[in-house]
């Protein structure tokens, strides 16, 4: 049955909803809150309101909900229809007010007592300053709230006197018209409800509930203790402080390395092994007298005296080379400034071509050719000359043909543009098409059949493959795996083995150098790494290069003949690759210079001079130089270490 709820219920009805909202979930929900009073407003039944809280919650929970709000309800409609008969009963039973007044004072009495002890759970939680305003707040709103009901009761009390003085002369009294063991009876169970309510709150305090309470609102009695971290407080700069604003300094945990604490123990390990007394080892322990034992008398060893005189020589040695070094110091530093050191060194790497000076030729070659005879004796009247070979004009050298020429006539290759590639490719794939097709035309070849796929199998088959769509399916796909295993088998047959991929590879590093062997030499100034030796070795080894490599002291020239882009590939290497500036070398000053690779010289020639490359090390220049002359390129040789000798002169 629907209630019809005035503006005042609901404005009071709200709170209650929210606050049984709130205990039932734990937390405040305003769209439950919404939708419960949408509910009492509209005058939904229980089933209704289960219906539209479960939209927002469970099933069950939204059944207990609309219980609980349904029963707030109920309370907020019996009170309404007390206050409607409020004035009835008034008139009724004067005499049953005091009765009436006293059960709502105790009433508000255990709700205050109520609210109190949830107070004070709360204020177990709070600090100390929370605490205090609670307090104060709390006693102001007990001070209003007993102004209000003794305004409220002296006001009703002069109603009560109006009304039964002007009453007196009408009507008899209420307690008149009715039957006088119905009176008693209604005063006895109000006392008796007096009586109980009485006893609950002596109960409650003997049991210190509500003392405890009023003992945390009034600050007599100290909150608990809670077990939980101190909430941290920072101010507007950002330190520490307590509740009262005054700064803390908190307690720093100073980290330590595992290597740290396992010293530590380490050290008081050893200190308790030094407090302890150290016990007898015969008590102890037990030993085999049959086992011998080492002694521990140590040998005498016999005296060894130096010689006379033998430090004095190593002295006297040590200053005649000190002495040594100074003058060949100051001889270097006066000859780099005249120059002569650079002409020296220059002179004593120069080719020695064993001549005989005395030796005088008979005739010389360019007279060989206009001369008859093979010497410059005169004849008769003169020389004899060819004259044939003598004439007017200026002669010049007969053009022989390159050795690095082709034999065979070259032609200028075709380059076309990517359009006419395309065309051309176009054109030819055609041909080959029409050449297929005239071939089946003529039943030399059987016609292909049809490219089926799962996609164009309806179009391709039409009414066979509705009749039997799974037999269908299944000749297309082994059409289709016939397709790709025939495909993969055609990819493995121009796939290349293993031994012709090798071969493919050496065909592209190996080049042709049957009309000329492109040379470089490297000049580095140490070559004592042996990852840059080996750097050196298989790269010119992996590009079928020849050469070889002398090492000197500040003076390693390395080799190096092959094809041009052979070259190029070693170049790299050497000039960017290979990290030369990493090693430092010592001058003569004592100083550290950092190592460099220089290119001394590149050219062609008709033929290699070098077998596979080795490594040769050489104590003096003399050998270097014989190491390339038995090549015969001692120039190269001559070239490196010329350059050598003029940009470090003092080294050599």
């Amino acid at each position: 049955m629907a209630i019809s709820l005035s503006r005042k219920d609901v404005v009071d009805l709200k709170p209650l909803v929210d606050k049984t909202v709130e205990k039932f979930l734990g937390f405040s929900e305003p769209s439950l809150v919404t939708t419960a009073m949408h509910c009492l407003i509209s005058g939904y039944d229980k089933k209704k309101t289960t219906e539209k809280l479960a939209t927002l919650l469970d099933s069950s929970k939204a059944s207990r909900l609309a219980e609980r709000v349904l029963e707030l309800l109920d309370g907020g409609g019996k009170s309404s229809q007390r206050g409607s008969r409020k004035r009835h009963r008034e008139s009724a039973a004067p005499d049953t007010a005091a009765p009436a007044e006293a059960e709502d004072i105790a009433k508000k009495a255990k709700a205050e007592a109520v609210q109190n002890s949830a107070a004070a759970a709360a204020a177990a939680r709070l600090t100390e300053i929370q605490i205090k305003d609670m307090m104060a707040h709390a006693q102001k709103m007990i001070e209003e709230r007993k102004k209000a009901l003794s305004e409220i009761r002296s006001s009703e009390a002069a109603a009560t006197r109006s009304e039964s003085t002007t009453k007196k002369t009408t009507m008899l009294p209420p307690a008149a018209a009715l039957p006088s063991h119905a009176t008693s009876h209604h005063v006895d169970e109000k006392a008796h409800k007096i009586a109980q309510l009485q006893a609950k709150i002596q109960s409650k305090l003997a049991s210190g509930v509500l003392n405890n309470a009023k003992e945390m609102l009034s600050g007599i009695a100290t909150p608990a203790p809670i077990d939980k971290p101190t909430p941290l407080i920072l101010d507007s700069q950002g330190r520490t402080v307590d509740i009262t604003g005054k700064e803390i300094q908190l307690t720093h945990i100073v980290p330590t390395l595992k290597a740290n604490i396992r010293a530590k123990k380490r050290e008081e390990f050893r200190q308790q092994l030094q407090e302890r007394t150290v016990e007898d080892i015969s008590e102890s322990n037990f030993f085999d007298p049959r086992i011998g034992a080492k002694t521990n008398i140590r040998n005498k060893r016999s005296l060894r005296f130096h010689e006379p005189g033998k430090f004095q020589q190593l002295a006297d040695r040590m200053r005649m080379k000190a002495q040594l070094e100074k003058l060949q110091s100051e001889i270097s530093q006066i000859a780099r400034k005249t120059g002569i050191t650079s002409a020296t060194k220059l002179a004593l790497i120069a080719p020695k071509v064993e001549t005989q000076i005395d030796e005088i030729p008979d005739v010389e070659w360019w007279d060989s050719v206009i001369l008859e005879n093979e010497s410059y004796e005169e004849g008769e009247k003169h020389m004899l000359l060819k004259e044939a070979a003598i004439t007017n004009l200026v002669e010049h050298p007969t053009q022989i043909k390159s050795a690095a020429e082709a034999a065979k006539p070259t032609y200028m290759p075709v380059f076309l543009t990517k359009k006419e590639r395309k065309k051309l490719r176009r054109q030819n794939r055609r041909e080959a098409w029409k050449e297929e097709q005239e071939k089946i035309r003529l039943g030399l070849e059987p016609p292909p059949e049809p490219k089926l796929r799962i996609s164009n199998l309806m179009r391709v088959l039409g009414t066979e493959a509705v009749q039997d769509p799974t037999k269908i399916e299944a000749h297309v796909r082994a059409q289709m795996a016939k397709r790709k295993k025939a495909h993969e088998d055609a990819n493995a047959s121009r796939k290349l083995t293993d031994e012709q991929r090798r071969e493919k590879k050496m065909r592209k590093l190996q080049e042709d150098t049957s009309l000329g062997v492109f040379v470089a030499v490297y000049r580095v100034r140490e070559l004592n790494s042996a990852s840059k030796k080996f750097k050196v070795e298989t790269n010119a080894k992996q590009l079928f290069m020849t050469g070889g490599v002398v090492m000197f002291k500040d003076c390693n020239v390395i080799v190096v003949e092959g094809g041009v882009k052979q070259q190029k590939k070693f170049k790299r290497l050497m000039m960017h690759r290979i990290k030369w500036e990493e090693d430092t070398v010592k001058n003569s000053e004592g100083k550290e210079e950092t190592n460099k690779c220089d290119l001394i010289w590149e050219g062609t020639t008709q033929h290699r001079n070098f077998g596979e490359m080795k490594f040769k090390v050489c104590a003096t220049e003399k050998l270097a130089r014989e190491q390339f002359r038995k090549h015969g390129v001692e120039q190269y040789w001559d070239l490196a270490y010329s350059t050598s000798v003029l940009e470090n002169p003092d080294d050599k």
